[in-house]
């Protein structure tokens, strides 16, 4: 026995040695191990994308607005967030480093901030991956046409940072509004016509935008519903002041990032040009508004439920003014 303890105690010492080797040898060729499989995150993007994480991110770059108001609401942080003017619904947000937008992304500023993911538009971002994917961050892309939208976004972000039971209450909120309006809607629609631009270019948003479908779900009947969707722009339209007359609006609501003021002239000015606009139920009751940016400007993320207050507020003030 006493000598073959010492053989026995060798095996052992050996056994371990292989096993420490064999551990090693799996970290070094990239095996994954059960707790990093747990820790893992699996998304698939509005481009139809898996994507996989070794863990939640915890630098996140968002591109847009709407995103990163999502992000917040779930309980999450940004490293990098979208440069606008339009304030932010989250005041820890605005102290956020600015890095671009979905039209000019600031790669030298994103590789800096070490982003884990970008979060981007589909399909506007598309051709930004291969060059996100070169400083060791991954896309994801989303996109906000419709409420529906908005809400697939909150589940995408919620899985991504594995907050689905939050998301799933954001959700149930808007929901709720959803049903109320549904519950009080009136068959005796206001006429409307919302317009999107800037000094010099104004086109009329149409249903598959995302203030179109704000406007249907708040139960105002979109005049240019039926208009020729722009090659450029498909949730938009080329104004016709002819149409726009056959059509009297009892609201015209403009979008903008401009100056509020000198955006509605430059708007009036351009449709004065046609005599008949004097006409309209919109003009003669002074009915022409200009919503606000950090609602209507870009997508709200989850205060779609304020946009959809304040839209139900002025399609019921035209109502009675007639």
């Amino acid at each position: 026995m006493k000598i073959l303890y010492p053989v026995m105690l060798a095996l052992l010492l050996l056994a371990a040695a292989g096993c420490s080797q064999t551990v090693d040898s799996n970290a070094a060729q990239g095996v994954t191990s059960n707790d990093e499989k747990q820790n893992a995150v699996a998304i698939t993007d509005f481009a139809g994308r898996q994507l996989t994480f070794a863990a939640v991110p915890s630098h996140i770059v968002a591109l847009s607005n709407g995103e990163a108001d999502i992000i917040y609401a779930l309980g999450g942080t940004l490293v990098g967030r979208p440069t606008s003017s339009v304030p932010l619904s989250n005041e820890e947000a605005e102290a956020v480093e600015q890095i671009g937008s979905t039209h000019e992304v600031d790669l030298e500023k994103i590789a800096f901030l070490k982003a884990d993911v970008v979060l981007g538009n589909n399909p506007m971002n598309t051709k930004d991956i291969p060059t996100i994917e070169s400083i060791g961050a991954k896309m994801v892309l989303s996109s906000a046409n419709s409420i529906d939208d908005i809400k697939k976004q909150i589940t995408l972000f919620g899985e991504l940072l594995q907050k689905q039971t939050r998301a799933k209450e954001l959700i149930a909120e808007i929901d709720d509004k959803l049903s109320q309006i549904a519950a009080s809607a009136s068959t005796n629609k206001t006429r409307a016509l919302l317009v999107y631009g800037a000094p010099g270019t104004f086109m009329a948003a149409l249903p598959n935008s995302l203030s179109g479908n704000i406007l249907e779900m708040a139960g105002g009947e979109n005049i240019a519903s039926d208009y020729e969707a722009l090659q450029s722009y498909p949730q938009y339209a080329q104004l016709n002041s002819e149409r726009i007359v056959q059509s009297n609006p009892q609201i015209v609501m403009i979008m903008t990032h401009g100056k509020p003021e000198q955006v509605k002239d430059a708007f009036l000015k351009e449709m004065r040009s046609n005599a008949a606009w004097n006409g309209l139920d919109a003009v003669k009751n002074n009915a022409i508004e200009v919503l606000p940016a950090d609602l209507f400007g870009s997508n709200p993320g989850t205060r779609i439920t304020d946009a959809l207050t304040l839209m139900i507020e002025m399609l019921d003030g035209a109502k009675t003014q007639r």
